[in-house]
């Protein structure tokens, strides 16, 4: 029986591997004077729109494992970009920005607000919206339960 081969150059999942890549080598550069990674940057993105978010939760929302997320934490709750409760609700410690992480999160948010702008550039705003519409429904039915 023969293999089947995958069509790179029409291949749907290449090119989006492609766009990840490129948009993270872009984002890493326009973090790096701020001395943040695409990691770092997206947890403080996700408390700065979602305070009080335990470390399970930020892990599932930047994916990456929790042991990752503990570390990513504790790099940030040392640069004093974040506080972390001590007292739980429930088995989790809340984490919120503190001035200087919220201060931070501002200059990165737009660097990487310019980066994501020129990615779209030739794009228009109707063109923008189908592709975060298709990029949705791939999500979705790859979540969706196979029949």
């Amino acid at each position: 029986m023969a293999q089947r081969e995958v069509d790179l150059d029409s291949s749907v999942g290449y090119a989006l591997k492609q766009a990840a890549t490129a948009l993270r080598a872009e984002m890493e550069a326009a973090l790096e004077p701020l001395s943040l990674t695409v990691t770092q940057y997206s947890c403080l993105e996700l408390l700065g729109q979602r305070p009080g978010l335990s470390a399970a939760e930020l892990a599932r929302g930047v994916f990456v494992t929790r042991q990752s997320m503990q570390s990513v934490l504790q790099g940030l709750q040392e640069r004093g970009l974040l506080s972390r409760s001590t007292v739980p609700q429930g088995r989790a410690l809340p984490t919120q920005l503190t001035p200087a992480g919220t201060d931070l999160l501002g200059r990165a948010s737009r660097a990487v607000a310019a980066v994501e702008s020129r990615m779209l550039q030739d794009r228009s705003a109707a063109e923008v919206a189908r592709l975060r519409a298709d990029l949705a429904a791939c999500v979705a039915a790859l979540e969706a339960p196979q029949p």
